[in-house]
């Protein structure tokens, strides 16, 4: 399924672990915690950037690699460790004024799932749990979870 967007977007907003992730967290023997992203998804950001795309990252966790990318692209809105991440949607959709046609939202999990209704342009990977997939409208994309999901979206958006 090709993802369809219309030239109307200006703000992409996304989760991540699950979205730009695998979804795994990777403990070494000191008990650090790492994360595994794919540089294509991390090209994503750059050419969304590039491109005069404004980024949001909402995510349920925090980590390094958020607070990386975040620093390395300077995304918009950086957001870590929130539970209910629709009132933190809400807060940038109004504070950059945003028609629902400007922005989309990608998430995977129940801690999405508020947002995802409540966005027009809503999408999810193949590995999201079936109460996402089962949203009514939500487009889903061919590549999983920190295998290119997050760039196959960018490149919906910059054609």
């Amino acid at each position: 399924m090709t993802i369809n967007l219309p030239d109307t977007i200006k703000f992409v907003i996304t989760d991540f672990d699950g979205i730009v992730t695998d979804n795994c967290v990777y403990i070494d023997s000191k008990g650090e915690m790492s994360r595994k992203l794919n540089f294509r998804d991390i090209m994503g950001f750059s050419i969304l950037k590039k491109n005069g795309y404004k980024i949001g990252i909402i995510s349920g966790e925090e980590n390094s690699a958020i607070k990386k990318i975040a620093e390395t692209f300077n995304i918009e809105e950086v957001h870590q460790g929130i539970r209910t991440k629709i009132d933190v949607l809400r807060s940038i959709v109004n504070k950059y004024g945003l028609k629902d046609n400007e922005y989309l939202y990608i998430g995977d999990d129940v801690n999405d799932y508020d947002s995802l209704i409540s966005t027009k342009y809503r999408i999810t990977v193949p590995d999201a749990i079936k109460k996402i997939k089962e949203i009514p409208n939500i487009q889903i994309t061919e590549r999983n979870a920190g295998d290119g999901a997050f760039r196959e979206v960018v490149d919906a958006l910059v054609k």
